[in-house]
């Protein structure tokens, strides 16, 4: 008997886990731990559940059961929404039908609307290959020469002008081949700094003329619109993308520079990024449009949207580089050391294992950059350009629509809170997409 007792249990398979307690899972639990953990959130909580619920019907009332969405004035959306028996405030979004073209694309000729729109559809072409990496790289070819084909079909005029640009980037890479490894032996830097150089000679003295010279040969042109006709969510886009693309690679390399060793190059890029971050927007902005034109040869004539984004893009690079030195300084000093060990030089390491990971670790903050960015873009309309919100101003002139107000701001911000959402719900799945850590 006393051999029986002491033989242990062994079990033969597996025991099967039990299931959690009712009160620790589900939205009872959730509600319990956030909403309810405290009297006092208790208490905030069923007071923001009170005016949700006061404050939704009125809403709801106002922008959809009382609203009037096709008149000629507000003077006749006041007389159907009398004859409906609306008693007090209600929506006029006949205005925004009225004047939904205008809104769109500002000024621009109507019968060259297909122009921006198929601006925008090969828009998302182009972003295809660049957000989705399960998508074919040869796209990628189509990205880069996009923005020339946008600009092509927005402004118009001779086609050589954008070839004659993208040509600029080929003589770069000429120039940099050349002197990297083939007619003569310089370092990589030097290289660099060297194509660049021949490529802003390019632009300055030999674009314009290569252009007029093929136009001359085999014209090639479609009609010509004056920035002054760019509006609406148009004008937004072109800013908000045009400094989004151009403000991010341009940020790393200030956040590289200001890393770096070198002295000279370094205080460089400090002083760059402190003196942008230091000055507001709305400064810049006034120097684009007014004093830039003081520094530039008599009678030159710059472009005053582009010198609107090249303004634009400065002062979010100089944001950005701070984002991305601060996912630089995040990672630990091993992994500088890991690609040392490798044999890697500076710009292979940087390249296969540093800026992966601090663009990874920096992925909140610079699309907060770019959204933010992409937000800042209505305040072009204190220079003059009819952005979003400044091309309300000639609509409420109109004496058809004078007293309207809620409607065209209404519709602007559900246009930028799209936008952002799209950008804010990217970053979100790009962040679970590169998540390595299985906790």
């Amino acid at each position: 008997m006393s051999n029986a007792k002491s033989v242990a249990f062994v079990a033969t398979k597996m025991i099967p886990p039990s299931p959690p307690p009712s009160g620790s899972v589900g939205p009872i639990h959730w509600a319990r731990e956030h909403l309810f953990p405290t009297p006092l959130n208790a208490l905030l909580t069923l007071v923001s559940i009170a005016f949700v619920l006061w404050l939704t019907p009125e809403i709801i009332r106002w922008a959809f059961i009382d609203a009037v969405w096709k008149a000629g004035s507000l003077a006749e959306c006041r007389e159907i929404a009398r004859a409906a028996g609306v008693e007090g405030s209600f929506a006029c979004w006949a205005v925004i039908n009225e004047r939904f073209n205008q809104f769109m694309f500002g000024f621009y000729p109507s019968e060259l609307y297909w122009r921006p729109i198929l601006a925008f559809a090969l828009l998302l072409v182009a972003l295809a290959p660049v957000l989705f990496a399960h998508l074919p790289r040869k796209m990628l070819v189509f990205s880069a020469v996009y923005p020339f084909l946008a600009y092509w079909l927005i402004w118009g005029d001779s086609l050589w002008a954008p070839l004659s640009a993208m040509a600029g980037f080929a003589v770069a890479y000429a120039a940099f081949r050349a002197l990297s490894g083939g007619v003569v032996q310089l370092g990589l830097a030097a290289a660099a700094a060297a194509a660049g150089l021949a490529a802003v000679l390019w632009w300055l003295f030999a674009a314009s003329s290569a252009a007029e010279a093929m136009q001359a040969v085999l014209p090639l042109s479609i009609e010509h619109v004056e920035s002054a006709k760019l509006g609406g969510f148009l004008l937004a886009l072109i800013l908000g993308v045009s400094g989004i693309a151009m403000s991010l690679p341009l940020g790393i390399l200030l956040a590289l520079g200001r890393k770096s060793d070198l002295p000279v190059l370094k205080g460089i890029c400090v002083a760059f990024i402190e003196f942008i971050r230091g000055v507001p927007l709305i400064t810049l902005l006034f120097v684009a449009s007014t004093l830039l034109n003081y520094f530039l040869p008599p009678g030159t004539s710059f472009d005053l949207i582009l010198r609107v984004v090249i303004m634009v893009t400065l002062f979010a690079a100089a944001y950005m580089a701070e984002v991305i030195r601060g996912g630089l300084a995040a990672l630990p000093q091993g992994q500088y050391e890991a690609a040392a060990a490798l044999g890697l030089d500076y710009w292979k390491s940087m390249r296969l294992v540093i800026l992966p990971q601090a663009l990874k670790i920096s992925i909140p903050g610079i699309v907060n950059t770019f959204i933010g960015l992409f937000k800042d873009t209505t305040l072009v309309s204190v220079i003059g350009l009819l952005d979003p919100v400044g091309i309300i101003a000639p609509m409420r002139a109109d004496s058809n629509w004078n007293g309207i107000v809620w409607e065209f701001y209404g519709f602007v911000a559900l246009f930028f809170f799209i936008f952002c959402f799209g950008m804010s719900r990217y970053s979100m799945y790009l962040e679970g997409k590169l998540k390595t850590d299985h906790r």
